[in-house]
């Protein structure tokens, strides 16, 4: 019989915000636009950007602070992914500079980057569980890391206004009870709706078009897999890539927006990094949440999509 489900436990969230806002009024200033035409499309109102900060230095600060929540011993760490596409440096990775800035350069980890876009942190989560699954790791660090503003056209109203930097951090370990499922797939195009050169360009019409067929269709998925009800979930933690988007989704649903977390207000766009920044963030704002399910869901170019299922 196919295990479709895996056994992990997720120790500690963490994330790493840079202090430099840029707000929506900082912007009419820059391109033609306005605070009411940004929050009106998009419910943006800040986001921030990293000054003198490359990726490996928000994903190394992301992971101390959730090693430092639990006072995690990083010598068991074993596992270092970090999902992005604003590396530092074409080669080497951002894990392995990670690894080397938490000062575990001497230690046996395996460490590789994914790039899925936005839905890398979900893909990264598929392969970290997947590998703690197979009994050969057990101590995962898995990031989700971007510094956008590198490839921001801030010239481009269209694209300038919805993306930010940040970073989340997640500590793995597998454990006894099936207790995570994850879907990923893709839906590879080559048209260019969603492409990253020297900057971001984006057809925005078509990526929402997408966005909210894939989101749709990847929440259902997971239910059905599960044989779940969208009741017996708690909380629905979707990329923040557009309250537009996660309002249609919901309503297409018939799901109420309370279901959904949302931060896109503050942080805008931070691709790969945004499901874990809004889930450590969540985690965060309650006294206690052991026990409850939390379904990730999101998409991004490629065009990839997926969601996943954790229970805490």
């Amino acid at each position: 019989m196919k295990k479709i489900k895996n056994s992990i436990k997720l120790v500690s969230t963490g994330t790493y915000i840079p202090e430099q806002v840029l707000t929506n009024f900082d912007l009419e200033k820059m391109v033609e636009t306005s605070d009411e035409w940004i929050v009106q499309r998009t419910g943006i109102k800040r986001r921030h950007i990293a000054i003198g900060e490359d990726t490996s230095d928000l994903a190394t600060k992301a992971a101390l602070n959730a090693l430092e929540k639990v006072n995690y011993d990083k010598n068991l760490i074993d596992l270092i992914i970090v999902a992005t596409f604003t590396p530092d440096y074409r080669s080497p990775g951002v894990s392995n500079l990670v690894q080397a800035k938490l000062g575990l350069s001497s230690n046996d980890i395996t460490c590789f980057d994914i790039n899925s876009g936005c839905t890398g942190m979900i893909y990264a989560l598929e392969v970290a569980a997947t590998l703690l699954n197979s009994g050969k790791f057990h101590h995962a660090l898995v990031i989700g890391a971007e510094v956008l503003s590198k490839v921001t056209d801030f010239t481009d109203r269209n694209t300038c206004v919805l993306f930010g930097d940040g970073s989340g951090a997640l500590i793995l370990e597998n454990n006894d009870t099936e207790n995570a499922y994850f879907y990923t797939t893709s839906c590879g195009e080559l048209d260019k709706t969603l492409y990253v050169d020297k900057f971001i360009h984006m057809d925005g019409k078509k990526v929402y078009q997408f966005a909210t067929f894939a989101v749709e269709k990847a929440i259902v998925k997971v239910l059905n897999d599960l044989n779940l009800t969208i009741d017996e979930i708690d909380k629905i933690i979707p990329h923040q890539a557009n309250y537009r988007i996660i309002h249609s989704v919901a309503k297409n649903l018939s799901i109420s927006l309370d279901k959904f977390f949302l931060n896109i207000e503050e942080y805008g766009n931070t691709s790969a990094a945004s499901i874990a920044i809004a889930l450590d963030e969540y985690i965060s704002s309650k006294e206690n949440v052991k026990g409850e399910k939390v379904l990730l869901v999101g998409f991004g170019s490629g065009f990839t999509y997926g969601a996943g299922l954790i229970t805490l």
